[in-house]
């Protein structure tokens, strides 16, 4: 008999995620910055101009998603103008990436989102994400121009997605 093992992005993992709607001030979201935070210094430098964006506490609308009971997976929205949310500290767990848990937790903050009334989501990275910046390839996000105080940022990156 031989074994066949199927390619990763075609396992079937154990779906059973969670999605929660909090705030900033959930003590499991503020681990996940954390380890977000950690991994964006070891990336682009603790000193990289991005970072002064990493303030969560005015944060209303914050997405966990959960396995067994612990949050391995976070994001946010906030309002960016009366049309536009802006999504922010898209974070996954390492040992759980590749199982599609940042599709469903920008899905919910798009959901959440056009409750609020908004008719588009926009967002800002630095270059050195590669898997954020296919995430969000993937799941209908455009290149646009710098925006807003990111236009002094050359090595930042930003995206939009019309919600219509």
């Amino acid at each position: 008999m031989v074994a066949f093992v199927l390619p990763k992005h075609l396992r079937i993992y154990n779906t059973m995620i969670e999605i929660k709607r909090t705030d900033s001030k959930n003590a499991e979201f503020k681990k996940l910055v954390e380890l977000l935070n950690a991994d964006l210094a070891e990336r682009d430098g603790k000193t990289h101009p991005l970072s002064q964006f990493n303030n969560i506490s005015n944060l209303y609308h914050v997405v966990l998603a959960v396995k067994e009971g612990k949050a391995i997976g976070c994001g946010a929205i906030s309002e960016y103008d009366v049309n536009t949310m802006e999504i922010k500290r898209m974070y996954v767990s390492p040992k759980t990436r590749g199982q599609r848990i940042g599709e469903k937790i920008l899905s919910e903050l798009e959901s959440w989102s056009k409750e609020l009334g908004s008719t588009k989501c926009l967002l800002f990275m630095g270059s050195k994400q590669p898997e954020a910046s296919a995430l969000y390839n993937r799941n209908g996000y455009a290149s646009i121009p710098n925006y807003g105080p990111l236009k002094g940022i050359p090595d930042s990156l930003c995206f939009a997605k019309d919600l219509l």
